[in-house]
């Protein structure tokens, strides 16, 4: 069964919610939310269902948030042309 632990943050669902809800990039919010999700008692397929991600992708989310936290699901932009216009 795949868990979310949070108790090795210092955290609890309520603030993972607060991230999935509030953070800046659409990406980390959909990250956040579907870490709250699984808390919540959801499992990966029907995160997948959901989002349009594959299950792989969601367990991956809450594998690398059980090894290296919070700070490893903020959306980084890793290549490509940066965009012309900048939303505000």
């Amino acid at each position: 069964m795949l868990k979310v632990n949070y108790d090795l943050w210092g955290q609890n669902p309520e603030y993972l919610r607060d991230l999935g809800l509030n953070s800046l990039h659409k990406r980390t919010r959909e990250r956040f939310l579907a870490l709250y999700d699984i808390t919540l008692g959801k499992n990966a397929a029907q995160i997948s269902k959901e989002t349009g991600r594959h299950h792989q992708t969601v367990i991956s989310w809450v594998h690398k948030y059980n090894n290296e936290g919070e700070e490893s699901l903020y959306y980084q932009r890793t290549g490509g042309k940066a965009p012309f216009f900048l939303k505000k």
